[in-house]
């Protein structure tokens, strides 16, 4: 989750980390995505022109956000195609995904992106949380967001 804007700001970028709602100190409760995705609308239309991206749940709700927004760049890490409706995505995206994944199984990902052919990036070894592979991690994100 921290990675993500580090490796953002490091580039350049403005990088903003949500505490999505009823998260951490957060007001509000979980809308299933909907306010989720209004409450990432509002950021947008504040911080522009932008890059989105997520990690699991957060990159279904950017996923989410992109059908209505326009975005240089969209990165899409262990998104959670079997948790929500994740809707197609601009050609370009950036979608990055661990091989050994318990949370969000590899097939789930390659099924969503087949028809879109989008090319998932995979990390050998990588869990849903990338422990001890962040720096990797990072390093794709580096060389594919300019």
């Amino acid at each position: 989750v921290q990675t993500l804007p580090r490796a953002l700001a490091d580039l350049g970028y403005e990088a903003w980390r949500p505490n999505f709602r009823g998260v951490g100190a957060s007001e509000g409760r979980f809308d299933e995505g909907r306010g989720e995705v209004e409450d990432l609308m509002a950021v947008h239309r504040v911080l522009s022109p932008t890059v989105l991206a997520g990690f699991s749940f957060g990159a279904a709700m950017q996923a989410m956000l992109a059908q209505r927004v326009k975005a240089e760049h969209l990165v899409l890490v262990g998104v959670a195609v079997t948790n929500f409706a994740v809707p197609p995505v601009p050609a370009g995206t950036l979608v990055i995904h661990g091989e050994k994944d318990e949370t969000i199984p590899l097939a789930a990902v390659l099924d969503w992106a087949r028809p879109q052919e989008l090319p998932v990036v995979l990390v050998p070894g990588a869990d849903h949380f990338f422990h001890r592979k962040l720096q990797v991690l990072r390093g794709i994100v580096a060389a594919n967001v300019r």
